[in-house]
């Protein structure tokens, strides 16, 4: 019997780490590239010290890592292996001639973990299937979808979705709007509204507010002063950055419930999940990593499980067949269903973890909430909606 291919890190010229997990040296083998930023502000020690729920907790890689490394004998056992590169990139420039150069290599995947308009510099550079793992950005899966661009991380949609099912599962039907006065957010506050509207929920309200130094600006980040003068059963805050939100829980001059990007929030993950076997993911997740599982991580050890999936699959062909089989896989990731990519977004359609930072207090599609086909497609953009003019 020939020696199994190690699990280690290896430099190569133009790339950051290779990973080879797999079978024999003759084994099919499935090469994939990890695109991320280099200098990456998410990365900085101060906002990792600092965790913001639904904020990237470490790089994307260990979570990758960890997936390939779980899936060593499933790979064996196929005759397929999974050579997984890393490389940073400083601009949407650079991440294109990245991805190029990935596919003159030899590569069969793609993963990002990326903003939006590089992502679309790299789905646009190259022929293969593009792993999302990073940006939730709505209009990656609607007006600047791609055929081949997949998303492991949830949609924003699907984020707001989740929170206006679980104010209506609990009756909380008057909403007063909190927004920060970034471009981000007053795009995602604009999700927030339509799903406040998709679900019959009633907007009492809509104010910004602004984080500054300035004394003369003070009152516009002042809890009392911006939920003042209206009646609500919730305060639903977007704040991309974090901070603020995580300031308001019980300051509110109603004794309410603050959802959003504080109190509680919709995710893809959180260690304290505690079924269908999550507790063991996030031990291990912890054990590799040295630190807790965050949701990004989640989605980036989802985008692992789905190159191994298709590393056992062997497709042969050109790259189309690679993007063909993920766009089919049903992946298990811990949630107590099978996941699955929609063909009209290429999202991983997936069950949303409320929680408050503690625990995983419940979870979306909210109890009650019904679809003709597919309960999960209550969360994010539907297929009737047709928002994607490069469906499959």
């Amino acid at each position: 019997m020939r020696k199994r291919t190690p699990f280690c890190l290896l430099a190569l010229p133009g790339l950051a780490a290779v990973l080879a997990v797999g079978g024999p040296v003759d084994a099919a083998v499935l090469k994939a590239t990890l695109i991320a930023p280099a200098d990456d502000p998410r990365m900085e020690r101060t906002r990792l010290e600092r965790a913001y729920l639904g904020h990237p907790g470490g790089p994307a890689a260990e979570g990758l890592q960890l997936a390939v490394e779980e899936a060593r004998f499933e790979l064996e056992a196929a005759g397929a292996e999974v050579a997984l590169a890393s490389v940073p990139a400083a601009s949407g420039d650079a991440a294109r001639a990245a991805a190029v150069a990935a596919e003159k290599n030899g590569a069969s995947v793609i993963v990002t973990d990326l903003p939006a308009e590089w992502t679309l510099a790299v789905a646009d550079a190259v022929k293969l299937p593009v792993l999302n793992v990073g940006d939730a950005s709505d209009r990656l899966r609607e007006q600047d979808c791609r055929a081949r661009l997949f998303h492991l991380i949830p949609s924003e949609r699907m984020r707001s979705d989740a929170l206006a099912q679980t104010l209506v599962s609990h009756k909380w039907s008057k909403v007063l709007l909190l927004m920060g006065a970034s471009a981000p957010d007053a795009v995602r506050a604009a999700t927030a509204q339509a799903s406040i509207k998709r679900y019959g929920l009633q907007l009492v309200g809509s104010k910004p507010f602004k984080l500054s130094a300035d004394p003369r600006e003070r009152d516009l980040a002042n809890p009392l002063l911006l939920t003042a003068g209206s009646t609500y059963d919730a305060v639903w805050v977007v704040d991309s950055d974090g901070e603020f939100a995580r300031a308001l829980p019980y300051r509110t001059v109603l004794s309410r419930p603050v959802v959003g990007d504080g109190g509680l929030v919709a995710l893809a993950w959180h260690v304290q999940f505690e079924r269908y076997g999550a507790p063991q993911v996030s031990r291990r997740f912890a054990k590799a990593a040295k630190r807790p599982m965050t949701a990004h991580d989640w989605a980036a050890w989802m985008a692992g499980k789905t190159l191994t999936a298709a590393a056992v699959a062997a497709p042969a062909g050109p790259s189309a067949a690679w993007a063909q089989v993920i766009a089919k896989s049903a992946i298990d990731g811990s949630k107590g269903t099978a996941l699955s990519f929609r063909a009209w977004d290429g999202q991983l359609r997936q069950p949303m973890l409320l929680t408050d930072g503690q625990g995983v207090v419940s979870q979306a599609p909210a109890e009650g909430v019904l679809h003709p086909r597919d309960v999960l497609d209550t969360l994010g953009a539907d297929s009737l909606e047709k928002r994607c003019p490069n469906a499959r």
